[in-house]
């Protein structure tokens, strides 16, 4: 059992708080027990965070990289750890906890190698003897909260690139996975971030709300970035927008993937594979509607299910597997809800099996409408729908016909008609002949409607963390009418 503590101004302990258990998704032991903070330590957090701001902001682009190098090289050596912690808190396969290993170490690579590209500006004006500059400064403080699905990979996204900027941060960990997270942390300190410039902050289901409110409300927090469902990201925002805070969100989604006439089915049905079912289909870009051409649907579909049949799933604690088990008994039963909607409304069913507890078989749901929950409803387990469209045009409004916008491919040998649907989704991201589930950590990563605003990644994430200053210098005499 693994027990991750608060680590507040560099100060690692329990403070006296009360503690929360994580169990294995599968075997129901307990996995993790964790330090739940108060309210009292998340204002501590953020005190800590602001007394170290200066410190690291003033730190010369040179050092700040080499800090933020030095993490992702302990990131590395510490990754049979991460795998241990990340499958018994997540029930995760070993091979996505260790792709989490070695993409949260890039992570912070990406952010050390933008420490110099935080770049401003001179403007030209119309005031004689006049030096006008637009400059970038780090904001202060930052809140990152991040989930568990992808847990180390954006666990390190809430913290590294605005930490390249010359900000501080407290890091809300998940309740579901509070050891990956804590580890995470202490990956940072054991790279020598001193006191105080990271901080992470555990907290139970049920103290988290209060936990969460009292760091926004806090007064030296100035940026906040979340990623995890819209129904909180909604309150999330909402209560920044009260206090007029920047909010940086990625939300949900029901990523598309258009199969076009003149597409290689081969090369879609691999795409697909990969795309709806990694990691159980728990990620955010996870392919959930495949919107297929009419006349090559039948075609394309029996491709797709022979390859899903082939997949397999258990217990990941019982040896490596394509899939591995879903987070909770009660995702898993959610999902079994709307696959049964879906059939008796008259999709098709293509799956090897039922579900055993929280591992569930990789399961087609072909032939879908509408009128079915799971048209609508994000699943975020590893199931996925085919649709059938009459031709382009009502192929595109398909895949446009949902509340979320974060990822969206299309397939298509005709590389003008594809780019061509391509710009017409309503999609932050668009993949041409690759999966919806692609990213790196130097791309604009982000979405629109209700799968949030706002960019991580390059330069778009300096835009996010820091402020744009103008500054003016007057170097000559100056005429003034009054």
């Amino acid at each position: 059992m693994f027990q991750p503590d608060l680590i507040i101004g560099g100060s690692r302990g329990r403070h006296d708080c009360e503690t929360f258990d994580r169990v294995n998704p599968v075997s129901g032991a307990v996995a993790s027990r964790a330090a739940s903070a108060s309210v009292d330590d998340a204002n501590a957090a953020a005190d800590a965070a602001q007394a170290a701001f200066a410190a690291w902001a003033s730190l010369g682009p040179s050092d700040r990289r080499a800090r933020l190098n030095a993490v992702a090289d302990v990131i590395v050596s510490r990754h049979d750890g991460f795998v241990e912690r990340m499958v018994a808190e997540t029930g995760s396969t070993r091979g996505w906890a260790s792709y989490n290993v070695h993409e949260g170490a890039n992570m912070f690579r990406e952010a050390a190698a933008m420490v110099s590209q935080i770049k401003g500006e001179v403007i030209p004006t119309n005031v004689p003897g006049n030096l006008s500059m637009a400059v970038r400064q780090a904001a202060g403080v930052c809140l990152g909260i991040a989930p568990w699905n992808a847990p180390i990979i954006l666990g390190a996204r809430a913290m590294a690139m605005p930490l390249a900027c010359g900000n501080t941060v407290v890091l809300k960990t998940s309740e579901v996975c509070p050891a990956v997270h804590g580890l995470l942390g202490a990956c940072l300190v054991e790279a020598g971030l001193d006191a105080g410039q990271v901080n992470v902050v555990h907290a139970s289901a049920k103290d988290t709300p209060a936990v969460i409110s009292a760091l926004i409300e806090h007064a030296s927090v100035r940026r906040i970035n979340f990623t995890g469902s819209t129904r909180v990201g909604r309150i999330i925002a909402l209560q920044a927008a009260a206090l007029l805070k920047p909010v940086l969100l990625e939300l949900g989604g029901k990523s598309p993937m258009v199969v076009l006439e003149s597409a290689d089915l081969d090369k879609a049905a691999d795409a697909a594979i990969f795309g709806a079912f990694m990691n159980q289909g728990q990620i955010c870009m996870s392919t959930e509607r495949i919107v297929v051409d009419r006349t090559i649907a039948a075609a394309f579909v029996e491709k797709f299910s022979a390859r899903a049949l082939a997949l397999s799933a258990k217990d990941p604690a019982k040896g490596e597997a394509q899939l591995g088990a879903m987070v909770s008994e009660a995702a898993a039963q959610r999902i079994d809800d709307l696959v049964a909607d879906a059939a008796t409304h008259g999709a098709s069913i293509i799956s090897k099996g039922a579900r055993q507890g929280t591992v569930m078989q990789a399961t087609i749901v072909d032939k879908v409408t509408s009128a079915m929950r799971i048209y609508a409803e994000e699943s975020f387990g590893p199931v996925t729908t085919v649709v059938h469209a009459d031709d382009l045009a009502d192929a595109i409004r398909i895949a446009n016909d949902t509340e979320y916008g974060l990822s969206a491919s299309v397939f298509g040998e005709d590389i003008g008609q594809a780019t061509w649907a391509a710009a017409q989704l309503q999609s932050g991201i668009c993949h041409i002949n690759g999966p919806t589930v692609h990213d790196e950590p130097q791309m604009p990563f982000g979405g629109t409607k209700n799968s949030g605003f706002g960019r991580f990644g390059g330069t778009a994430g300096i835009d996010a963390f820091t402020e744009l200053r103008w500054i003016s210098i007057q170097t000559g005499a100056r005429h003034y009418p009054i």
